[in-house]
């Protein structure tokens, strides 16, 4: 019986992993390679990336695209037992910073959803229940690993003049260390706050910016929140979209270029004009550029509120 096209396409990809021609971490081509390469229609190329995603041959990062997927640790010598290359439990270098080094590499590659204590166990060439001499549960790691996050670009001891100054500052800081780590927004509670070391500073560094503008403390605090909620909020579509990737196969662009058929078909209807207006300029929503646009409209109305609060201000 003849192969379907997917297939055969998977089954050449395979071949050139299994003769060496792709490498563990290599990317293997994207959807639109593949409907270059062998003149296919985007939703196959779609479902030949799915399909060795499936099959664990390849695995899609965020940031990289699909590369081949590779052994979490070495494989171990032909008639060595597992019992002599697995580390036992009372190993010296089975630490809870290396447990929570591993955790945060697997989170940043495979997602939250794939982090478990036997996968981070497989990372380390430990036994599962080991990883329990050092951490009491998942949960405990899991803040272990946003404090650690956090604690990667420690805010400076000399802040720069001026509230706003302060609080950008802060932002920005956050906002790069959610796209280094896709899955720290998600992991994040604002209405359930974390006892997090290095988040609590982040808190403190933007109080200590708004202290002696007038405010009360409410007022200070919501500002903080407020503003954080808007970067967390954009910094969740990190982990969503890495997702969306693995599971499609598509960047977010060629997602794009797949709706733009029936997008012409809804517009020409003349029901959307502003807004074919703005696709038609090739606008783009950039993250970037809207967390930048974001922060500085919430900022500048707190500045009208400082503003209002002084004496004599109309209100």
């Amino acid at each position: 019986m003849t192969q379907p096209p997917y297939r055969r396409i998977a089954d050449e990809i395979r071949a050139r992993i299994t003769a060496g021609e792709l490498r563990p971490g290599d990317p293997v081509p994207s959807a639109r390679g593949i409907t270059r390469e062998w003149g296919v229609a985007l939703a196959t190329a779609t479902k030949v990336l799915a399909t060795l995603n499936a099959e664990g041959v390849t695995r899609s990062l965020p940031g990289r695209g699909t590369v081949v997927a590779g052994p979490a640790v070495p494989a171990r010598p032909t008639g060595v037992p597992v019992s002599v290359t697995r580390r036992n439990e009372g190993d010296p270098d089975l630490t809870r910073e290396r447990i929570v080094a591993a955790a945060i590499r697997i989170a940043d590659a495979e997602g939250l959803a794939q982090l478990s204590m036997r996968r981070i166990a497989t990372e380390l060439g430990a036994a599962p229940m080991s990883l329990y001499r050092h951490v009491n549960s998942k949960d405990e790691l899991l803040v272990s690993m946003m404090d650690s996050a956090f604690g990667e670009d420690p805010l400076p001891v000399r802040p720069p003049k001026g509230w706003r100054a302060q609080l950008e500052l802060c932002s920005r800081v956050q906002w790069q260390g959610f796209r280094r780590h896709p899955w720290l927004a998600v992991a994040l509670s604002v209405t359930r706050p974390q006892l997090i070391l290095s988040g609590m500073r982040h808190t403190e560094w933007a109080l200590r910016a708004l202290d002696g503008l007038g405010l009360t403390i409410q007022e200070m605090m919501y500002i903080h929140t407020t503003l954080f909620s808007q970067v967390r909020g954009l910094a969740l579509t990190f982990e969503a979209e890495a997702q969306a990737e693995q599971d499609s196969g598509l960047t977010s662009d060629e997602w794009m270029q797949t709706l733009e058929p029936g997008f012409r078909v809804m517009v020409g209807t003349g029901d959307f004009p502003l807004l074919n207006r703005a696709v038609a300029s090739d606008m783009e929503l950039d993250l970037d550029g809207l967390f930048e646009f974001g922060m500085g409209r919430l900022l500048d109305g707190v500045e009208r509120h400082l503003a209002d609060r002084r004496p004599g201000s109309a209100r």
